[in-house]
Order: structure tokens, then sequence, then C-alpha cells
């Protein structure tokens, strides 16, 4: 997800987003235990996907 769609994004939107995505990433880690993914970037694209939110999400909570 890039920085432009994110901060396009409600607050509501991204708190909902970070919690969609923090579920996604505990069953892929799960699985990536259990045999091996296919494409194991996609855990830390996600990772670093989660963190870009979190910080637009502070920075947003700081502003207001």
């Amino acid at each position: 997800m890039k920085q432009q769609e994110i901060t396009k994004l409600s607050l509501e939107d991204v708190k909902n987003r970070i919690a969609d995505l923090n579920g996604q990433l505990s069953k892929i880690k799960l699985n990536h235990k259990v045999s091996p993914l296919e494409n194991p970037l996609q855990i830390r694209k996600m990772r670093r996907t989660v963190a870009q939110l979190k910080t637009e999400l502070t920075k947003r909570e700081k502003q207001a």
C-alpha cells in the first residue's frame, strides 16, 4: 500500500486495516511455520504495511 493511499484513508479505515492486517499476518506466520510459503516475502510486506498504518495513526492522533 502506498503512502498516498494511506493518507487518503479515514481514521476508522486506518484502524480497521491495522486490525485486519494483524489478523492476516498471524495466520500467514502460522501457516509458514507449518509448511513453507510459496512467497515468504509477503510476510515482510504485510509487516511494513502495518507499520506504515500505525505511523499514520500516531501522526493523526498527535494532531488531534
